[in-house]
């Protein structure tokens, strides 16, 4: 007999919550690496690298779950707050980071 769920998407998300994909820009022109840091990756700096626009700011999309998220950017080694964030926070070491609100 074959299991029916295997067949099509489920009915309902249960405890699968779906990704929003959120832009991050970074204007640091003169920065010779940017990556985005935060809860969603364990604060690690080789997890989501910015690239580089023309235009000189960094920008990244990265998909993440509902609910409030506390990120930094990692400019040259330097924890750096976003200008435009929802709000700032403090994360497990008291440091100050942004806020971003996912809904």
């Amino acid at each position: 007999m074959t299991h029916m769920s295997s067949f099509g998407p489920p009915r309902y998300s249960g405890a699968r919550q779906t990704l929003r994909g959120v832009n991050f820009i970074c204007n640091a022109p003169q920065a010779q690496a940017v990556s985005l840091i935060g809860d969603f990756n364990g604060w690690n700096p080789d997890a989501n690298p910015m690239r580089q626009q023309p235009d000189g700011a960094w920008l990244i999309m990265v998909e993440l779950r509902h609910g409030h998220h506390r990120y930094a950017f990692w400019v040259d080694g330097q924890l750096t707050l976003d200008p435009r964030a929802q709000g700032i926070t403090r994360n497990d070491q008291g440091q100050r980071v942004s806020l971003v609100p996912v809904s």
